[in-house]
């Protein structure tokens, strides 16, 4: 028998070869356990067997001259690709009163326009018009429209349009009665007069302080007063501070509705509050805001606000108001052991560029999504879900009772994220999630640049003299497609956007959600920087049941109560959108799902007003129970419980008669 020539090890050369076999179980047990779960091709496509969409193009302003980047203040001109980075915007709504959402306002960067116009695919109710502009007092080459936010402003039942800018204040065009849809057929009218120099990138409606009626929350980016885009400007223009703690931006602005007009002579007239009386410290009222979002999270109908910043920690605003006065205390999360400081609720250092509520897991509470930048193998932050724990006692202690939950349900990571939009494409009981991504779309990349930019001193950041230049023809995430997350068997989501053909051809800002032909299922628009934007018809195989609400005010008390019809809207049903109006579904598995009607919540998209839940395989005979609650005209809080069975229903909420 041969016999080894090596030494007997023992056990001091067990324990030697033992450790680098450990070490490398670990390390191997360590890889398997951090590598993100996958979803099989096959489960992907049976996904995707559930969707389908044909795109078709929203309509360009016809003879516009267009430009692809913007005339800037020469201190800024070497990052003048960088500063024309937004303006896009879309939202759906029903603007010429034929009871359904299938009205386009298209704010087009490329031609600085405003167009109105019959949705793609549905009938041509009358001519694509653009606002006009240039009639408005002071208008000039220094400014630029950047959003529509659809809305009844002067409560009289018929749909106005604001519009916001960079360079001044946003503007209300009421909708004047008995006028054909047109140019002709609004007047302006100021939201604050003075020649003020805003920078707004969002804007949504809410009843802020409790009294009935419909204020204004505004997001601005650059610090007020700035002259971003004055080509011909001698001052200084600064940029942020800091990247992740950036507070000498424009911040929110609230606006208190006081006063309205209707007839042949229209008026709005609104309050703008000072933010540190509302509450809000210095801090909180200059962050660089790219996206508002308001909505009662704790059941007394009061909107809290979410302020999404860049360049800085987001903020969640608990609604302490009363009539005429508005008070708002900060809510922040709990940083834990498990739980990096940067996804904790109102401690982020992120990029806050959308924000959606949405009853995510169909609990009956309304969660929020916070679309970011998380672009792989460049700047890889992470989209924002916070998930609601449904702590309310924490709201008391300043607690925002809040989890982030985005890489557990796949949504983490994206893109260079921008609008971000919950819905139930397919009517199965379940959202969806659709965001908007992409920032510069060129030839040369420049994220060697970005890096040594947010690596170096913040001191530095500031001067735009110090920036590297980010001009026409760079690429910064230029090619990224837009996701179309569905949830999977797992419970986590799933991008299959490749799987519905669903790629852009630029870089894109804002999505709007509507159902515009009142099948049942929603469609949607997708607001491009500086290329076509796109209208995308939902040509759903095989839709399951569906709920929907058009949940309206009266434009007069009475005692007749709340009213419900079946179908949409007409003339016979005079009144405007329940802005903040609850509803709670109860299904017949004994789940309950929550939603609110939307006022304008994002960065630059805005879905219309009604409710929709998808209801699966429930039949269309079954009735089911809807809890109702909302503030009348008169600031009143009501509720009612109806029983209605699927389909669209629209429901004249009631104002008792005093």
């Amino acid at each position: 028998m041969k016999r080894s020539i090596l030494p007997p090890l023992g056990r001091t050369g067990l324990r030697r070869l033992a450790a680098p076999a450990l070490a490398a179980a670990v390390i191997v047990g360590t890889y398997g356990g951090a590598r993100l779960p996958t979803t099989s091709a096959a489960e992907r496509a049976a996904a995707a067997s559930r969707f389908a969409f044909t795109r078709l193009a929203l309509p360009d302003v016809e003879g516009a001259s267009r430009q692809t980047i913007r005339q800037v203040n020469p201190r800024l001109a070497p990052i003048a690709g960088w500063v024309s980075s937004v303006g896009a915007s879309i939202a759906l709504n029903d603007l010429d009163g034929d009871g359904l959402p299938n009205d386009v306002c298209l704010v087009d960067p490329r031609t600085n326009t405003v167009m109105v116009a019959p949705a793609p695919g549905t009938p041509p109710r009358y001519p694509a018009f653009t606002l006009p502009l240039g009639d408005l007092v002071g208008y000039d080459s220094t400014m630029a429209p950047t959003g529509c936010l659809p809305g009844d402003f002067n409560e009289d039942g018929l749909m106005d349009l604001l519009v916001t800018f960079w360079g001044r204040p946003p503007v209300v065009f009421l909708r004047l009665p008995d006028t054909p849809m047109g140019a002709t057929g609004y007047v302006a009218r100021e939201v604050v007069p003075g020649g003020q120099r805003w920078y707004t990138d969002s804007a949504t409606l809410a009843d802020l302080d409790g009294d009935g009626h419909l204020d204004l929350v505004i997001g601005n980016y650059f610090e007020d007063g700035s002259r971003i885009l004055d080509s011909a400007a001698s001052g200084d223009a600064s940029m942020q501070t800091s990247m992740s703690r950036a507070f000498n931006g424009g911040g929110p602005h609230f606006l208190l509705w006081q006063s309205a007009a209707a007839g042949p002579q229209p008026d709005i007239r609104y309050t703008l509050v000072d933010p540190a009386s509302a509450g809000l410290d210095h801090d909180a009222a200059h962050g660089w805001t790219l996206a508002v979002g308001a909505a009662d999270l704790d059941d007394d109908m009061l909107p809290e606000v979410y302020v999404a910043n860049d360049f800085g920690p987001d903020r969640l605003l608990r609604n302490r108001s009363t009539p005429g006065h508005l008070q708002f205390t900060l809510l922040q999360g709990e940083p834990n052991f498990w739980t990096p400081a940067s996804q904790v609720l109102g401690h982020d250092s992120f990029k806050g560029m959308g924000v959606e509520f949405a009853d995510l897991d169909g609990r009956g509470l309304l969660d929020i999504l916070v679309s970011n930048i998380s672009e792989s193998y460049a700047l890889e932050e992470t989209n924002l879900a916070f998930m609601n724990t449904g702590q309310r006692d924490r709201l008391d202690q300043g607690v925002a009772p809040f989890v982030n939950r985005s890489e557990a349900l796949g949504l983490a990571r994206s893109g260079w994220g921008w609008d971000i939009k919950a819905a139930d494409f397919d009517n199965s009981g379940a959202l969806q999630v659709v965001q908007a991504t992409g920032f510069l779309r060129g030839s040369t990349g420049r994220w060697p640049e970005l890096h040594e930019l947010a690596m170096g001193n913040p001191e530095l950041l500031a001067a735009p003299t110090d920036w590297p230049r980010f001009q026409a023809g760079d690429d910064l995430s230029g090619h990224d497609r837009n996701p179309f997350y569905v949830r999977m068997s797992d419970g986590r989501f799933s991008d299959i956007g490749a799987e519905l053909n669903l790629a852009e051809p630029q870089v894109s800002r804002g999505i709007a959600i509507a159902d515009v032909d009142g099948r049942g299922v929603l469609d949607f628009a997708v607001a491009n920087q500086w290329g076509q934007s796109s209208f995308y018809y939902n040509d759903c195989p095989a839709c399951g049941a569906f709920l929907g609400l058009h949940l309206l005010l009266p434009l007069q008390p009475s005692a007749a109560g709340t009213i419900t019809r079946p179908g949409h809207p007409g003339v016979d049903t005079p009144g405007r959108p329940a802005v903040g109006a609850t509803a709670r579904l109860w299904l017949p598995d004994g789940r309950q799902v929550t939603a609110q009607v939307d006022g304008g919540n994002g960065h630059s998209g805005r879905r219309s007003n009604d409710l929709h839940f998808g209801l699966g395989s429930v039949e269309m005979t079954t009735p089911l129970r809807v809890d109702l609650r909302w503030r009348d005209p008169s600031g009143a809080v009501q509720s009612e419980t109806l029983r209605l069975r699927p389909g669209w229903h629209t429901v004249l909420l009631g104002w008792p008669a005093h």
